[in-house]
């Protein structure tokens, strides 16, 4: 009996079936193996990236101070060597001041001490001779200041005069021995201030750093940070020594001007004792007549 047209359709596709399934099944697998090892690939190369990123992020930096001298930037290294410039300079006049106010106030001293032991304005010249120091100028412009008012018909104006001539020298003195203290007073008001500008400078330098190595490892921060702090370590060690130096000479310079303005004070007395022994002969023999 002939078999259908309809049955032979069937069979054959029953027939074809498994070879369909087993190359579709191929086909799949295919398909599924290229995703599993595409993510393998690219964790490969990501652990690789991140690997030299650290290795390069992770250097060893020198972190005494003359390494983060050399790794700051320039704006900082020049805040640093401004600022150590500044310390030099403070602790050079604080040298000077000290040998310069020693020497002046024992000068004072000494002339004052003859000054009191002296009876007049002559005897008073003749023992401080031509020593040097600015109590043995104040004598010797007012014995040059009697000198020169010998002739005058009257001495009322001679203390005023004499006492003009002395407070200049005694202003002269003053302003000559306080030179120098203006830098330290400058040093130690504007010294923190442009180790905070260095600082800030570092600590901005650093994050653009940061943002371009896009990691906040501390490895790759702490070295940054360090730098910039150093500038305001270092304004801060300018800073501190040249106030406390200031505030010494200004101590000193007082007591110095003190001894001048006593100094001072020794010769108008003598002065008006000579100008005294002067008027008594003259009064007695006004009263004799």
């Amino acid at each position: 009996m002939p078999i259908p047209f309809r049955h032979r359709l069937v069979s054959a596709a029953l027939t074809a079936l498994p070879a369909v399934l087993a190359g579709a099944g191929g086909a799949v697998a295919q398909d599924a193996a290229v995703p599993a090892g595409a993510p393998a690939e690219a964790a490969a190369a990501a652990a690789t990236a991140t690997a030299a990123t650290t290795a390069t992020a992770t250097l060893p930096h020198d972190l005494t101070a003359w390494g983060m001298f050399m790794g700051a930037s320039p704006v900082v290294q020049a805040v640093m060597v401004g600022l150590a410039l500044a310390s030099v300079a403070t602790w050079t006049i604080a040298i000077a001041k000290a040998f310069e106010l020693s020497s002046a106030r024992r000068k004072a001293r000494a002339a004052l001490a003859l000054l009191e032991e002296s009876r007049s304005l002559a005897q008073a010249a003749e023992r401080v001779g031509f020593s040097q120091g600015t109590a043995a100028t104040l004598v010797r412009a007012a014995v040059a200041e009697a000198h020169l008012s010998a002739d005058a018909p009257s001495r009322e104006g001679l203390l005023e005069r004499t006492a003009s001539r002395l407070e200049r020298i005694e202003a002269a003195a003053g302003r000559r021995i306080a030179r120098g203290t203006g830098v330290l007073a400058t040093i130690g008001s504007t010294g923190p201030f442009v180790g905070l500008f260095g600082t800030v400078w570092g600590i901005m330098t650093s994050f653009i750093g940061i943002s371009r190595a896009q990691t906040t490892n501390l490895a790759v921060v702490a070295p940054g940070i360090a730098e910039a702090l150093l500038a305001t370590a270092i304004g801060l060690v300018a800073a501190i020594p040249a106030v406390v130096v200031y505030n010494a000479c200004s101590r000193a310079i007082a007591g110095y001007r003190g001894q001048l303005g006593d100094a001072s004070a020794a010769v108008l007395r003598l002065l008006s004792r000579d100008i005294d022994r002067r008027a008594l002969p003259r009064s007695s023999s006004a009263a004799a007549e």
